[in-house]
């Protein structure tokens, strides 16, 4: 792995640990919020009048999406200095981007946790805060892509990757922004169809993102740039990226909408097989470099991702045939897929690319730390794994039993497992509040080092 002696300046740390520490509060709020969401369901009255689900629950998933966007914003920062050996274009504009990025985050958590909204699904808050979310946004691809400023057909997988993700974003966002238009908010199933379309091609762009690290952090710790610019590396890229703009209609199959539209996405996201075929062939291969490199931490958390992107395909590819989604969608089945992707896949992959980035920040203090992301690895990865069965468990319970019982008599069957589902939440959160104290406290110090001139 590449030493700290390699930085070449801490401006070049400095806005990359700002963007890390901001998405770890991110995150540990995120989980605080899903683990008191997790309680509700066990006891229904708990905090109903004063912080009700229906905003704990938007809370919850804008702070995990912000904790990926912005881990991934703080190591991209970082990358791309480090793989150009230059400077940014701007750090000015890295900074106004941070500025603006904090202030929209804070605005949102304040009006939902005042019950103020004003958007669609997943994006709640005010369509004004959406401005300023744009300009941030235009702010970092301005910065990126006049950093990098390269031919994209001489560049490797990631730099392919991150492009393709920044841009996207801004597309997809764009797009769930139509029902303002009163084309599109005054029509019910438009409205509908195009919002689910945005949001997911939008998953898409910020995999993109992060999928993009996992590449630059491998091709780190094995010193080999063999697999990111290999043919069979870019094929899967460019089905990644089909996906990402046309597999999104699994999510309108109760919409009464144009049937061309579902057999399209259904043929694609079948597509998904061959993914799932490489990740087993290569997996195979792997084995013998696993047992190598799994004292390695951000290696030990890239395996992990691996796994999880297994498992969770498979459930993905089922869930995408109309037969078995008429079933599962709107039931802890759809939830289970969403822990599986934000937790078990990004969260992963973010984890190792932090970890890496704490190593070459500062070797010392990150061995000073090896204890607790061992035990934070351990803790959140298996507690994650009993949470997600028993999800998938309770979902298949109603999606069977949905049509034959109450509601009432429904919840009270599956209630054993929601006991089971807030008891892992709790130990999940444990292990990651473990992870994020370590890296936290890391990046904290080299705030504090950089600001006295350390």
């Amino acid at each position: 792995m590449d030493k700290p002696h390699q930085i070449q300046s801490h401006s070049m740390v400095r806005l990359p640990v700002f963007f890390i520490s901001l998405a770890l509060v991110f995150l540990f709020f995120g989980l605080f919020f899903g683990l008191i969401g997790s309680f509700q369901y066990v006891f229904p009255v708990w905090l109903r009048d004063s912080l009700p689900f229906s905003r704990i629950r938007p809370l919850h998933v804008s702070l995990v999406i912000s904790w990926i966007f912005t881990a991934s914003t703080g190591g991209l920062y970082f990358y791309i200095q480090d793989y150009l050996k230059r400077p940014l274009y701007s750090e000015r504009l890295g900074w106004m981007h941070f500025i603006l990025l904090s202030i929209v985050s804070l605005l949102t958590i304040l009006t939902y946790a005042s019950g103020k909204f004003g958007g669609r699904e997943y994006l709640e808050f005010p369509a004004l805060l959406g401005v300023p979310l744009i300009l941030y946004w235009l702010l970092f691809m301005i910065n990126f892509f006049k950093t990098v400023n390269v031919k994209l057909k001489a560049a490797p997988i990631y730099i392919w990757m991150w492009s393709t993700g920044l841009v996207f974003f801004l597309i997809t966002f764009l797009e769930s922004q139509l029902w303002l238009l009163s084309f599109f908010g005054e029509n019910l199933i438009r409205d509908t169809t195009v919002q689910w379309k945005a949001l997911g091609s939008m998953v898409g762009s910020w995999n993109m993102l992060v999928y993009g690290t996992a590449f630059y952090v491998m091709e780190k710790i094995s010193g080999n740039s063999k697999v990111t610019n290999s043919n069979q590396t870019f094929f899967f890229y460019f089905l990644g990226l089909t996906n990402l703009m046309f597999n999104w209609g699994h999510h309108t199959y109760i919409v009464p909408a144009s049937p061309w539209i579902k057999h399209i996405a259904y043929i694609i996201s079948m597509t998904e097989l061959l993914i799932l075929f490489n990740i087993i062939r290569e997996w195979k291969i792997s084995l013998d470099t696993a047992k190598k490199n799994f004292h390695l931490i951000p290696y030990r958390f890239l395996i992990a991702a691996d796994l999880w992107i297994f498992v969770n395909l498979i459930l993905a590819i089922a869930m995408s045939v109309p037969a078995i989604n008429r079933y599962t969608h709107g039931t802890h089945i759809t939830v289970a897929h969403a822990m599986g992707t934000t937790i078990g896949i990004n969260t992963m992959i973010l984890f190792s690319s932090l970890c890496y980035l704490c190593d070459r920040f500062s070797l010392i203090k990150f061995n000073r730390f090896r204890r607790h992301f061992h035990i934070g690895f351990w803790i959140s990865n298996i507690s994650l794994l009993v949470f997600w069965i028993s999800l998938l468990i309770s979902g298949f319970f109603k999606s069977v039993m949905k049509d034959t019982k109450s509601h009432q008599e429904l919840m009270s069957y599956i209630s054993p497992y929601f006991k089971v589902i807030s008891i892992a939440g709790i130990i999940m959160f444990i292990g990651f509040s473990v992870l994020i104290y370590a890296i936290l406290h890391i990046t904290l110090r080299i705030i504090v080092e950089k600001k006295n001139g350390i």
